[in-house]
């Protein structure tokens, strides 16, 4: 069992929880939008037989958490942590998708800012694989404080530190009101 599973993180907008097997048909309706993986180097995965892959390895992970939004009570996507490695301290944060209607409105920024925030309380440093043109997730990610790590052959990786994200964010993740 890892530090981040089984917790609820909640903000003003969403709650993360635990995924459930029983989310599977409300994430794949979410995620059957075929617009969600256009910037994706996985872009099929909207396709039945792909997205229940996801699924599988979400699950098995034990740290996915899908998005509620907090007014309609509704899934609304998902995210998790992964690749944990308490010998350097660092995890990941990623495999991250939201519906069409909260982009751009501040869920993701707040999906990043929870689960940063919890990983700091375990974590030294956070890792986000994006795409490589995947401009929006990675707009997102910069708008952490984090920044490019290396780059790959169809992603680059972001790092970020405790200090990078206290001096974006203002303020320690304990004080967090």
């Amino acid at each position: 069992m890892s530090p981040h599973s089984g917790i609820t993180l909640k903000g003003g907008l969403l709650t993360l929880r635990p995924m459930l097997s029983a989310d599977h048909e409300a994430l794949y309706h979410i995620a059957a939008d075929p617009l969600i993986w256009e910037q994706h180097p996985e872009r099929t995965r909207y396709m039945p037989e792909v997205f229940a892959r996801y699924l599988e390895s979400a699950m098995a992970s034990q740290s996915a958490f899908v998005a509620i939004d907090n007014i309609s009570g509704e899934i609304i996507g998902s995210s998790r942590y992964y690749n944990y490695d308490p010998a350097t301290g660092n995890i990941a944060i990623g495999y991250t998708f939201l519906v069409r209607r909260c982009w751009a409105n501040g869920y993701n920024k707040e999906m990043k800012c929870l689960m940063i925030d919890h990983a700091f309380t375990f974590a030294k440093t956070i890792s986000f694989h994006v795409g490589s043109h995947n401009h929006r997730s990675r707009k997102t990610v910069e708008k952490t404080g984090a920044t490019l790590y290396k780059t790959l052959q169809n992603e680059v990786e972001y790092r970020l530190a405790e200090e990078q994200w206290i001096q974006n964010a203002g303020y320690r993740p304990a004080d967090r009101p």
